[in-house]
């Protein structure tokens, strides 16, 4: 079984690697667009497949592409800016690849070279936190702030900012604010709901919203345990994974990945393994995962899924590569 999980860890980095620019950047496929988020999950997955040289293009591109208030644009195509919207997020994940990076290729030199890019990153979304710990999700094109914090886009910038402090201390840089606002923001998490999702966006249908806040830590013990049960009936198709949405009947293959990790960061490998074994059914003949698969409410075959399916995408090898290695034993995720 090992074997095989290696086999299927390289045939996801492979795929990402055939799409990656020559610039370093991985878009969702060729011809598709780069956003910052999704580029630096590609990177993490590609270190974790023991392809740490275009780990490191991914990064490189990173520096060379942030803009001068630490952020990023939320996409690029073909290395140009096309959304000129500035997330918190996605700029601010640079640091938990960097993080993951350093931890599975142990290159000092590197990090320092790509630390002036995580410090302006998370100084910029924390130019954006409020008195309540709240992070602002970000700036439109014309700078102007869009004012409230989303719950994932929040859990994954706590993350980090975790990992950007482990970094500062890996160099020696002590960071006392960014201490401060990492535990403002834990708070208000755990503690205060009502500050995110607040602007007619509330995004509790969401799959992502159920489980993230457990993927990154914040939630452990009987609280992770308690939240996966809520949920477990809207969210999960049996036999199949995590719905995109409550009230949708498909399945998102790497949002289904990304639920194998929070289960397993919660201890519960036997549920995270029967998961995984129902998502693995979703592969094309050359065994790339597709992005979503519809629900027929029927029992289907293996050769009528092409047809009911959108596209294969980087960002879900990635997801896939990120939970087999977590399922494997890592001790890094």
């Amino acid at each position: 079984m090992l074997r095989d999980i290696q086999r299927l860890i390289q045939s996801q980095a492979d795929f990402i690697i055939s799409q990656q620019l020559p610039s370093g950047a991985i878009p969702w496929y060729r011809g598709g667009i780069t956003d910052p988020w999704d580029h630096v999950e590609c990177a993490m997955a590609l270190d974790f497949s023991g392809r740490s040289g275009e780990a490191n293009s991914a990064y490189k591109w990173m520096r060379d592409t942030q803009n001068p208030d630490g952020s990023w644009y939320f996409s690029y195509h073909d290395d140009k800016p096309q959304d000129l919207t500035k997330d918190t997020n996605f700029s601010t994940y640079i640091a938990t690849g960097m993080w993951f990076h350093y931890l599975t290729t142990r290159d000092l030199d590197f990090l320092r070279f790509m630390w002036p890019a995580v410090e302006k990153a998370i100084d910029f979304a924390l130019s954006l936190q409020q008195p309540g710990g709240e992070i602002y999700w970000g700036l439109s094109e014309n700078n102007e702030v869009w004012p409230g914090a989303i719950l994932t886009a929040s859990s994954s910038t706590w993350l980090s900012i975790k990992c950007g402090i482990r970094i500062a201390k890996k160099l020696g840089v002590d960071k006392p604010d960014w201490n401060k606002a990492c535990r403002k923001l834990a708070s208000a998490i755990r503690n205060h709901p009502e500050r995110f999702d607040r602007l007619g966006e509330d995004k509790s249908g969401h799959t992502m919203t159920w489980y993230y806040p457990i993927l990154v830590g914040l939630l452990k013990g009987k609280q992770a345990e308690q939240r996966v049960s809520r949920g477990w009936q809207d969210f999960i198709i049996d036999g199949w994974g995590c719905k995109c949405f409550a009230d949708r009947q498909s399945v998102c293959v790497a949002e289904t990945f990304e639920l194998v990790l929070a289960l397993t960061k919660m201890g519960a490998q036997d549920k995270a393994r029967m998961v995984r074994d129902w998502v693995l059914q979703f592969q094309d003949s050359d065994g790339v995962f597709y992005r979503e698969v519809y629900w027929p409410h029927r029992e289907i075959r293996r050769s009528e899924l092409e047809p009911q399916t959108h596209e294969k995408n980087t960002w879900t090898s990635a997801a896939a590569i990120l939970a087999m290695a977590a399922l494997s034993g890592s001790k890094i995720l």
